[in-house]
């Protein structure tokens, strides 16, 4: 792990395609280059296990991590009991909290693949923000937080206005996530000194909120940067298989499936997933894609892809079991 806060991430998510939005490229930029800075990415635990989509929030934090920054994974034990109404057609179901309990103990393994959590300045932290929602009463919570927000504001998100336009309309419940979720931020600002939020492109409205509601409430000076959802070349989301989603764990998805799902991408998603899903440097990457346009009938860039993603999600002894499959069903 490098130390300081030496390496230019901003740029690197950058070339890597994965800066969608940001509240201010430049100033963001500069605060980074400042000092190793604290940031954090929510994950509703919603499964026991995480999917490919959550992998591209998790290579996010590992890159901040890598780059000597400290990374802060809030799975929302308190907001997942409402719901995110952000990019749904219709209310969830509602989770038991024994349910959210166990999958917060599975998600947490997963991210122990990904993140190093220790005691050094910038190791990763877990936390659960039913530590501290689950302390408010109703009224405090509208007293504290709720008169912060302007109506008409919340009503401009398109996340709401979405959901409203709709026959499914919007629950009271769902249209008070945003609230919760902003105090999230304003809660980690005011704990870590984490002033630097992530997230989808769908979580731009809720990112923004919680910006909002800390300069609001304390005069503080946070920051918002969202990636790209994860799409295939034609628009379809990536990590649907005819078994379902992706998932990292391989009791759900096995190492061989993974491995396949990324040998039979399209050419037209290789170059990007290679960015998103390895490590490997800019001119590596650029070398194996001319190799690969030399011959693309090789597969070269899949290949190279399945192996890294492989090895990074199910470790090494996953890659082996991976490989040893396909050379079984389709000739060593």
């Amino acid at each position: 792990m490098i130390p300081t806060a030496s390496l230019d991430i901003v740029a690197e998510l950058t070339w890597r395609g994965l800066i969608h939005q940001t509240t201010d490229a430049a100033a963001l930029t500069a605060w980074l280059r400042e000092k190793p800075r604290t940031l954090y990415i929510g994950f509703d635990p919603t499964s026991d296990s995480l999917h490919i989509g959550h992998l591209v929030a998790l290579m996010n934090l590992r890159r901040f991590q890598q780059a000597g920054h400290r990374p802060i994974a809030l799975v929302g034990g308190g907001t997942g009991m409402i719901g995110d109404p952000s990019g749904k057609s219709e209310e969830r179901n509602l989770i038991s909290s024994e349910d959210i309990e166990r999958n917060i103990q599975g998600v947490k393994r997963q991210m122990q693949r990904f993140l190093r959590f220790d005691d050094s300045p910038n190791g990763a932290l877990l936390v659960n923000n039913y530590d501290w929602l689950s302390k408010f009463s109703y009224i405090d919570f509208l007293r504290d937080v709720g008169k912060y927000f302007p109506v008409n504001v919340m009503l401009a998100k398109d996340s709401v206005r979405t959901r409203l336009e709709s026959d499914s309309g919007l629950s009271y419940t769902e249209f008070s996530y945003m609230l919760l979720q902003s105090y999230d931020f304003v809660h980690l600002n005011r704990a870590y000194d984490c002033a630097l939020q992530l997230g989808g492109s769908d979580q731009w409205g809720n990112i923004v909120a919680g910006i909002d509601l800390a300069r609001r409430i304390d005069s503080a000076q946070l920051y918002g940067l969202t990636s790209p959802l994860l799409t295939k070349s034609d628009g379809q989301k990536m990590g649907k298989t005819a078994a379902g989603a992706l998932w990292l764990d391989p009791k759900r998805t096995s190492p061989y499936q993974f491995f396949q799902y990324w040998i039979n991408l399209d050419d037209a998603d290789a170059e990007k997933t290679l960015k998103i899903f390895t490590e490997l440097p800019q001119d590596e990457i650029a070398e194996i894609l001319v190799k690969h346009d030399e011959d693309r009938s090789k597969r070269l860039a899949q290949q190279r892809l399945a192996e890294a993603i492989t090895q990074l999600v199910h470790g090494d002894d996953g890659l082996a079991i991976a490989k040893r499959a396909t050379e079984i069903f389709f000739g060593g």
